[in-house]
């Protein structure tokens, strides 16, 4: 095993490793192009009995372990939305791996805690979230979701499912779009009310949310004797990045008293721009409300801001006092077990602090504002082919589109095309993309997302894409 001294030479090294690595990034293939098992079957069937020197293992890292890695912050990635890293926030990343801090009480590390409290607030203020919420960060948006629909439970179960169970609590329903993250589904599952008391709700044109559904399907719960407890919109959806219509959403909540939970994950970075803040109109009926800085704000995976209305209901769903974690600040400062899920906790507001301070506002709206308008010419490039067509209303910078010769009218041949075209783009290594299907069709995604992307990246991808379509 290595000593410090070593350590300090090895770590030097690894620092220029990285350094090379992101700078030759968009020249290695975007997507992994192993086959199954081919990783595993290079790795040897038992762990060593003696020491390997770090040389020998990072030689291994380079040979079989690299050519499985598809590179998320590549600038030719264009897949699913990104996990975005930076400079800033992988040095401030490197100092929690060596500081190795268990951060779930003030007491185990205070700054952890405390730097923590300080960096939600000023994401409130960069993105003009209500002044009175207070924020944590939580490991993803699907935690958050889920911790969002047990503080809903226990408010309208006055806190009695944690104390009884279910015994006594019977057709509490929650509302989502059709179109809403599976993570809403798996919070149901886990929360205890069960898939079938999730109301998949009917969406409009525009793959927005409907409130005309949403009501009348609330309508009909309560006429059936069931008991309409949350709903959960969504500011971005996955697929589409579909904004659903917060304000008629928010005034049903209000009217019917049901817990409103938003899921803003990707699209929710937006409202760092003042002109993107017309997808809040309607947050003060709000009761919870999550994005991640983890995925268009630069900050590597894990970092999912979370805020609350009513700090209270949270703590009193989530909060477990064992003797051994009683502290003389306890009920003095904040305990951020006490507002999630796991008891263990990362240093992650670090990393968010760095990148705040190094991009400053500035910035980070600089840099929005470019895949938002690299995005607004995409699409306006794919109006303009004869052959492509655009699949949805771009609302930020997903563009969703299919490749549509003039001769091919049957849906289930374009299908077959478009997932044809989609496998021979990702399998050259020169861009990766995803897929959805709207409306049933099947649809290619492009997002404009990644942190070291440049215009240039967007017109080659652009431009192999036409090459490849009409290739085939």
């Amino acid at each position: 095993m290595i000593g410090i001294e070593e350590f300090r030479e090895e770590a030097h090294k690894f620092v220029d490793w990285m350094a090379d690595y992101l700078k030759d990034i968009e020249k290695l293939p975007v997507k992994s192009q192993v086959q199954p098992r081919e990783i595993y079957d290079q790795l040897p069937e038992h762990p060593p009995e003696e020491s390997e020197p770090i040389q020998a293992i990072m030689q291994d890292f380079e040979k079989i372990i690299l050519p499985g890695i598809t590179h998320w912050q590549s600038p030719r990635f264009f897949a699913y939305f990104p996990a975005n890293a930076s400079y800033p926030s992988v040095l401030a990343e490197m100092l929690t791996a060596a500081l190795a801090a268990q951060c779930m009480i003030w007491d185990t590390s205070p700054s952890a805690a405390e730097l923590e409290e300080k960096v939600l607030n000023w994401l409130k203020q960069m993105t003009g979230l209500p002044e009175k919420w207070e924020g944590v960060i939580q490991d993803s948006a699907s935690s958050a979701t889920l911790v969002s629909l047990l503080t809903a439970r226990e408010k309208y179960s006055q806190f009695g499912v944690n104390e009884k169970g279910f015994a006594d609590f019977s057709g509490f329903r929650i509302y989502c779009s059709v179109e809403t993250h599976s993570s809403v589904e798996k919070a149901a599952m886990i929360a205890g009310f069960g898939r079938q008391n999730l109301v998949k709700v009917a969406v409009d044109e525009d793959l927005r949310l409907n409130p005309k559904a949403l009501r009348e399907a609330v309508e009909k719960d309560r006429k059936d004797g069931k008991k309409p407890v949350a709903v959960v919109a969504t500011l971005g959806t996955t697929g589409t990045t579909a904004i659903d219509p917060l304000k008629e959403i928010a005034a049903i909540c209000a009217e019917y008293d049901l817990w409103l939970h938003v899921d803003a994950a990707f699209a929710g970075t937006a409202l760092v721009l003042p002109e993107y803040r017309w997808m809040t109109e309607g947050i003060e009926q709000v009761d919870t409300f999550v994005f991640n800085p983890h995925k268009w704000m630069f900050t590597n995976f894990d970092c999912s801001a979370y805020y609350v209305k009513d700090r209270d209901a949270l703590l009193r769903t989530m909060s477990i006092l064992p003797e051994y974690l009683k502290t003389s600040t306890t009920g003095k400062v904040n305990d951020y077990r006490d507002w999630g899920i796991p008891l263990g906790r990362r240093f992650r507001a670090l990393k968010l602090w760095f990148v705040i301070r190094n991009f400053g506002v500035k910035g980070i709206r600089e840099r929005l504002r470019s895949h938002l308008q690299w995005a607004k010419e995409l699409e306006q490039e794919i109006r303009n082919q004869p052959d492509f067509e655009i699949m949805a209303p771009r609302t930020v910078n997903l563009v969703c589109f299919r490749y549509r010769p003039p001769k091919i009218n049957d849906e289930k041949k374009l299908d077959q095309l478009n997932e044809k075209l989609l496998r021979k783009l990702n399998e050259s290594g020169k861009l990766f993309l995803t897929h959805t299907r709207v409306k049933g069709k099947y649809t290619l995604r492009l997002v404009t997302g990644q942190t070291y992307l440049q215009k240039r990246h967007v017109t080659e991808a652009w431009n192999f894409i036409l090459q490849t379509a009409r290739s085939i």
